[in-house]
């Protein structure tokens, strides 16, 4: 039995749970999946059995509870540090940190007219000016992290910092929005998020996804 369980959202719609997930798969911790279907009556019930703030993800460890995706990065990057989910120079770090923040905290347009859901396509749908502000300004910060930092790192795999990190898991379903809804991107966005749509754990969250049974409603355009 696994030390770790990490409690989730669908996988198809649960964009903060992606981000938990894939920082659990970088950091190369062994634990057991545990997805609670989201927008049911039973819900918030099963979530509050786990994790104090009522949302998800949240890592269990040895009685511990660490809510919210960041968190997670940041505690088993505390157990971990030779996992590599921060990058290793001091600058980059630090960047790093500051772009996983910007969108924790940010980008509200973008996630309420674009929200995640990797099966389905609805191309053009959603693009407002505002939409296209936050994306413009996603798409900057990535192309800025990789010149300024990626040919630096010891190993550049075509992520921000060269070696996936959480900064990558931070905006990797910001991509599948962008797959989703037909956004046309320039040629060093493309090759970004088709780094991220090939890394290995994230084809598994995604064919994971297209065989997920629940369907929410609101996130089903027509």
């Amino acid at each position: 039995m696994a030390d770790f369980t990490l409690v989730i959202g669908n996988k198809n719609y649960s964009s903060w749970s992606l981000r938990g997930w894939l920082m659990a798969r970088i950091a190369g911790i062994e634990f057991e999946e545990l997805v609670i279907p989201l927008d049911l009556p039973e819900t918030q019930p099963e979530i509050r059995k786990h994790s104090p703030s009522g949302r998800l993800p949240v890592l269990l460890h040895r009685g511990l509870a660490v809510w919210e995706s960041l968190a997670i990065g940041e505690y088993l990057n505390d157990l971990k540090p030779e996992a590599g989910l921060w990058p290793a120079a001091t600058a980059a770090r630090a960047h790093a940190r500051s772009i996983s923040c910007e969108i924790l905290a940010g980008f509200a347009e973008l996630r309420s007219n674009m929200p995640m859901n990797i099966r389905a396509s609805y191309p053009g749908r959603g693009l407002t000016s505002a939409v296209r502000a936050d994306i413009e300004r996603i798409t900057g910060l990535w192309r800025d992290c990789r010149k300024r930092f990626a040919g630096a790192a010891p190993k550049d795999d075509g992520f921000l910092f060269g070696s996936i990190c959480a900064a990558d898991a931070m905006y990797a379903p910001v991509v599948t929005r962008l797959r989703t809804y037909g956004v046309t991107v320039d040629s060093d966005t493309d090759a970004y998020c088709k780094a991220i749509l090939a890394h290995p754990p994230m084809k598994e969250w995604i064919d994971a996804a297209k065989n997920e049974p629940w369907l929410i409603q609101a996130y089903e355009f027509q």
